[in-house]
């Protein structure tokens, strides 16, 4: 029992790194129109999907002070993805959402949207003389940003959903 909760720890811990190192690279195919997927939010979202309401807003916490620290911005990143992780655990899934492909981007496609929204209305609160210009911006980001990282969510959606499946079924 031990040895299973160290190694779903060690898997938590391992692809929120991986998910933090991919957001570092840069790498040719992955990006449309110079923006690529947004792999914590995708990390948030898988994780927020079988867990309760706290367990999203927690792990939202941690993973918006990560993406702060990896890109060092202003606003904060933390509240959108608390609010992204808080929707996702909210969500009635078995009521309206299976366990495919167009599901889980679609669940993606939203909380990017909402992501965004929400980053976007923090930055205008800081700088209003610009909110022409990032009103225009906004636009383009929002949109190519929730449309790449639906698009790449399975290639983490699926794995870390499968382990934590396979790891709940043992210890029951």
């Amino acid at each position: 029992m031990l040895n299973v909760k160290c190694l779903n720890i060690l898997i938590v811990v391992g692809s929120v790194m991986f998910c933090a190192m991919l957001m570092l690279l840069d790498i040719p195919g992955l990006e449309l129109l110079g923006i690529s997927p947004n792999w914590l939010l995708i990390w948030v979202v898988a994780w927020s999907v079988k867990r309760s309401i706290w367990q999203a807003a927690i792990a939202g916490i941690a993973v918006g002070w990560i993406y702060d620290a990896i890109v060092v911005s202003h606003p904060s990143h933390v509240l959108s993805l608390v609010v992204v992780g808080v929707i996702t655990a909210s969500l009635n899934k078995q009521k309206y959402l299976g366990e495919d492909f167009i599901s889980a981007a679609l669940i993606v496609f939203l909380m990017t949207l909402i992501s965004e929204t929400i980053f976007a209305f923090q930055y205008i609160s800081y700088h209003p003389a610009y909110f022409s210009r990032i009103w225009q911006d906004y636009q383009r980001i929002t949109l190519t940003s929730a449309i790449v990282t639906s698009l790449w969510s399975p290639a983490i959606y699926f794995p870390l959903n499968r382990w934590w499946q396979q790891i709940k079924i043992q210890n029951l």
